[in-house]
């Protein structure tokens, strides 16, 4: 009968006054700036103070004992869902260089197990390559093997179809500036993944066997917006071609 009683008081929450507290929740969270995938507020406040309320109006001990124990479970229950950040920012400079054997770069983000996840952009002479006169037609890749060799090694691209690597192609830039890239915590096939360390990288081939390589590691369990520290690997120095990819930053939001 004790549980029954519960069952009854806790739905006699209307409708109305969860809407009401959730309004509250949404208003603090832009006056707190907390991340809008953060359900702990919501929960709180459309679930733990309309209990509150309700568990002031009885008089059992038991019931009080039984509402807190299902108040701290769905506010467990939420949290362990919820992720702290949106989305993850790369931006850099890009400085268009003249002559082959330049220009190509990839983005993408790996796992704590190395895994590709998603990739965020490759230029397309990389994946699609380019046929001049009767020349066949092959991946950049495969004609040039230097052409952002971490990327076509992690991401396992010749087991990729040429459909595959559409969603993430791109032209190269004509011009020079920053290029932008941002990452929506979901994987290749649009799900959301789960909460974890991941790594972003920036790969660009300088100029034949001058790759450099950029990677930062972060968490999705991180609760404020922070700066990515990224690390440099530059596979041999190429001074007239140094500048094609420069300040590198990136911002978890």
């Amino acid at each position: 009968m004790i549980l029954n009683d519960f069952q009854v008081y806790v739905f006699k929450i209307s409708g109305t006054k969860i809407a009401f507290f959730i309004l509250i929740g949404q208003f603090l969270e832009r006056k707190l700036f907390l991340r809008p995938k953060s359900l702990s507020i919501y929960s709180f406040f459309a679930i733990f103070v309309p209990l509150l309320l309700t568990l002031i109006q009885t008089h059992s001990i038991m019931k009080r004992i039984l509402s807190l124990v299902f108040v701290a479970c769905m506010l467990f229950s939420a949290s362990s869902y919820a992720q702290n950040i949106s989305s993850v920012e790369v931006s850099f400079n890009y400085e268009r260089q003249d002559g082959p054997g330049s220009n190509q770069y990839a983005i993408w983000v790996e796992n704590a197990q190395g895994e590709v996840v998603r990739t965020l952009f490759v230029t397309s002479y990389t994946t699609k390559g380019r046929a001049r006169g009767n020349e066949e037609l092959v991946r950049g890749y495969i004609k040039r093997p230097n052409c952002v060799p971490t990327w076509v090694k992690a991401v396992k691209a010749n087991d990729l179809s040429d459909e595959e690597v559409d969603v993430f192609t791109g032209a190269t830039p004509k011009t020079n500036g920053i290029q932008t890239f941002t990452w929506d915590l979901k994987d290749q096939q649009g799900n959301i993944v789960p909460n974890g360390t991941y790594k972003i990288f920036v790969e660009a081939t300088l100029f034949f066997k001058s790759i450099v390589t950029y990677e930062a590691s972060f968490s999705t369990e991180d609760n404020k917006e922070s700066n990515l520290t990224f690390t440099k690997t530059l596979t041999e120095e190429d001074k007239d071609h140094k500048g094609m990819i420069s300040d590198v930053k990136g911002v978890i939001k």
